[in-house]
Parts: C-alpha cells; sequence; structure tokens
C-alpha cells in the first residue's frame, strides 16, 4: 500500500466557503490523504478562496503567493486553488501565480478529488462524505447554491450563478445525518434563504422546510436562519417561524440601507417603509425575536442625508445585532458604473458614528438581561470559565456569555446573568443540567 500523502487545507470567507471545504474534505478522506493543519508539512496544499470584497481578495491573493512560496522551496509539491475568486478569475490568476497546478471552482469538488487522486471520483453526492470543520455540536446547512437577486453592488451572482435550491428530502437527510453525528445546533444558509424553493421543479418555500426541521429526530434543539432577504420575507414564512419549536428566536436579514433613494439605486426591491412593515410583522407575530442585520455606508451618491436617514432608522428600529460595511467597487456589477464618489475617510467616519450608535443600542440591550437567567449552548469550556452564546446569538458574528463555573463543551446550560458590557453577557451556571 502506498504511503499516503499529506493535505493541507486553508479554508477563507464565508459560511457558505466552509461548507464547501467540509465537503471537499469529506471526499478526501475516503483517498490517500491524510489530512494536516500545518501548511509546511503537507505535500498538497488545496486553498479555498473568497471573491467578495477587495479585502477579501487580497486575503486570498496573498494566501496562495505564501503557498506558492513554500511550494518553490520544495514543499509541497502540489498546490491546487478552488473557491469564488478561483471561479471568477482564473485566467488572471493561472498567468500571475504560474506555481499554482490548477484551478477550480466552488462547486468542483469530484473534479478537484479526481485531479488529486488520479482516479475517477464516482461518488453520486459527495454531501454524504462532508467533514465538519466545527465543532460537532453546530453545523452550517446550505439549502442553495447562487443568487437570482441581482443586487447592483453585489458580484456573488457573477460568482455562484442563479440559484439552485436543494430539494427538502435531500437537507433533511444531510440534516439528520449531522443529528446522528451530534449536532444540536444548526445554522441554515444560502445566498438567500428566503427565496430558497422557487426555483425547484415542484415550488416550495422557506417555510415548508422550516416546518420540515422542527419534524427531524431529538437531538436537535436549535436551528437558525442567516441571510433573509427582507423583500422575500412573507407573511407565510413569518407564521412559520412563530410556529417553530426549535428555530432559535432569531433573524439575520440584511436590509443594507434605510435611505429610499440609496435602496432604489440598491436594487434592493423595498423601501424603508417596506422594510419597517416586515420587522413590525416579525415583533408582533414572534414575541422576543432578536434581529440582526448588515448595512453598507459609503454607496455612490449617498449623501449626508441618506446617511442621517439611516442612522435615525437604526436608533428607532434598534437592532439587536449590526454589521457595518464600507462600500467597496465590484467589478462587473452594475454599481460599478456608478462614480464611487465618496471619500475613504468619509467611508470610515460613517462607519464608526453608526458604530458608535449601536454599540450604545448593544450595551442598553444587554443591561436589560441582568437578572434573567437564559439557557446557553457552550461552544468552549476551560476549567473556571467558558464561552457560550443564547438562542440570540450566531457563531463568531454575534455576542457571547461568558460562563464563570465549570460546564461542558457541547452542552445546554441554564445560565444566571449577573453583569454585561456591549459585546457579552456574565454570567454563572444554574447547574449542569444538560437539555440534549
Amino acid at each position: 500500500m502506498s504511503e499516503k500523502r499529506k493535505l493541507n487545507l486553508i479554508s477563507l470567507g464565508c459560511a457558505k466557503n466552509l461548507v464547501d471545504s467540509e465537503i471537499l474534505l469529506g471526499g478526501l478522506k475516503q483517498t490517500n490523504f491524510d489530512i494536516t493543519n500545518e501548511a509546511a508539512e503537507a505535500d498538497t496544499i488545496v486553498v479555498n478562496t473568497c471573491g467578495f470584497l477587495d479585502m477579501a481578495r487580497e486575503e486570498s491573493v496573498e494566501t496562495i503567493l505564501q503557498a506558492a512560496e513554500l511550494k518553490r522551496h520544495g514543499k509541497p509539491d502540489q498546490l491546487v486553488v478552488m473557491g469564488c475568486l478561483s471561479e471568477r478569475y482564473p485566467d488572471e490568476l493561472a498567468t500571475e501565480i504560474p506555481e499554482v497546478d490548477r484551478f477550480f471552482g466552488s462547486n468542483d469538488h469530484r473534479q478537484i478529488v479526481s485531479f488529486l487522486t488520479g482516479k475517477d471520483f464516482s461518488r453520486d453526492d459527495p454531501l454524504f462524505l462532508r467533514s465538519l470543520l466545527t465543532p460537532n455540536h453546530y453545523a452550517y446547512l446550505k439549502i442553495a447554491e447562487g443568487c437570482d437577486n441581482g443586487c447592483s453592488f453585489c458580484s456573488i451572482p457573477l460568482m455562484r450563478g442563479l440559484q439552485k435550491s436543494r430539494t427538502i428530502p435531500s437537507i433533511i437527510e444531510e440534516a439528520e445525518r449531522l443529528i446522528a453525528l451530534g449536532t444540536k445546533e444548526m445554522l441554515i444558509i444560502a445566498q438567500d434563504t428566503t427565496s430558497y424553493g422557487w426555483d425547484l421543479d415542484e415550488k416550495k418555500s422557506l417555510a415548508d422546510l422550516i416546518t420540515a426541521l422542527d419534524d427531524t429526530p431529538d437531538g436537535l434543539e436549535w436551528f437558525r436562519i442567516h441571510y433573509a432577504h427582507p423583500a422575500h420575507l412573507s407573511q407565510k414564512i413569518i407564521e412559520a417561524i412563530g410556529a417553530s419549536k426549535k428555530m432559535c428566536r432569531y433573524l439575520d436579514m440584511p436590509v443594507q440601507h434605510a435611505s429610499d433613494s440609496i435602496l432604489k439605486s440598491m436594487r434592493r426591491g423595498l423601501n424603508q417603509a417596506g422594510i419597517r412593515k416586515r420587522i413590525d410583522a416579525l415583533r408582533k407575530t414572534i414575541s422576543g425575536i432578536h434581529l440582526r442585520t448588515t448595512v453598507i455606508v459609503g454607496y455612490p451618491g449617498e449623501t449626508d442625508d441618506d446617511f442621517q436617514s439611516l442612522c435615525d432608522f437604526a436608533e428607532d428600529i434598534r437592532f439587536d445585532r449590526l454589521g457595518i460595511f464600507t462600500y467597496s467597487e465590484e467589478e462587473g456589477t452594475l454599481a460599478a458604473g456608478l462614480k464611487d464618489d465618496v471619500p475613504r475617510e468619509v467611508k470610515d467616519e460613517r462607519k464608526a458614528v453608526l458604530q458608535d450608535i449601536q454599540a450604545g443600542i448593544s450595551f442598553e440591550n444587554n443591561q436589560s438581561m441582568i437578572g434573567q437567567t437564559l439557557t446557553v449552548i457552550v461552544d468552549d469550556a476551560g476549567e473556571e470559565v467558558a464561552v457560550g452564546r443564547t438562542e440570540f446569538d450566531s457563531v463568531e458574528i454575534d455576542n457571547i456569555v461568558r460562563i464563570e463555573g465549570k460546564v461542558s463543551p457541547g452542552t445546554f446550560v441554564d445560565v444566571a446573568i449577573t453583569d454585561a458590557n456591549e459585546f457579552e453577557l456574565i454570567g454563572t451556571p444554574n447547574s449542569a443540567a444538560v437539555l440534549s
């Protein structure tokens, strides 16, 4: 039997990219490779790139160059690049970085494994082989690929193509497999989860999927939904969220802006009044729901009045979590035809102003939780202090709970909140009672 080669996989970018990496690793584990976390020890390096926004592209190129430098010194002897950046600029990258042996797209898992092994990879569905890069107690569940929306600022449809939803049976089959591995929380992702199922031969809705996820076997305690487009958030979906037994009272719904003129230029499909209507319906139907959103400042043509409209909106709506991006021109998008006329320093200043507004809101919201006892999932634990999250916070992007006491990772504990700041709740476990 030939000696196994060592492979290092570097996964960059968003959670959707992480799932792609997990699928590839799952396939490779069935082949003649050992996986290593040390690039310098690897015979093969695979870089899964992100092509969204300048900063991510720069990180991807720098990572490839670092791997190419290692290759020039003899190890690895094979360098493969995949993902969004590779899909969009394969010829340019091949010219600039000739050390790369092969470039692949985001969904070329079978072709990559065939290239690396020299054998045909005949598995019908590499998802069956998915190997988690997250702790077992939570996992991302991708329900669709691509996007049909055509927002003016976004290059994702150029890289990922049009929407292709998975069928509910295939999603539930994967969910059940993850539950059997010990997954207790699932994070539902797609480019636009609220338009899930529109493209299937037998049309389905996110509401149908929520109902199906509720019926999965015992073991799954929570699931949460990311990237919900407000224009596609129907009352049917809102009511399904309200009726769900397992869905967290949490929704990640990027609004992007609040100025009507900017929203129109962004091609978002709703004005501010329409966004407010969706938020009102969510809060009326689902008591205690926490909302996360993201916005863009410095979009072409954004005036002081436009920005003030966004600030007023944020102060009035009081989102529980708010992510802020400064506008970055994306080649090939509609907005690239507009003059990027907001100076860099103004973009940064506007971001800082909005961050200060949100910090105050977050601090007040967190202070109001002191004295409450909340159910927390434990992500990491030391001898005396652990880190976890409530149902109101997702992995990596939201607030944490600092648990002062001994608890076990991957369990649910009731935590009495004793203190708080704008980024975290602090508390002690009432008991180590595990809910699942």
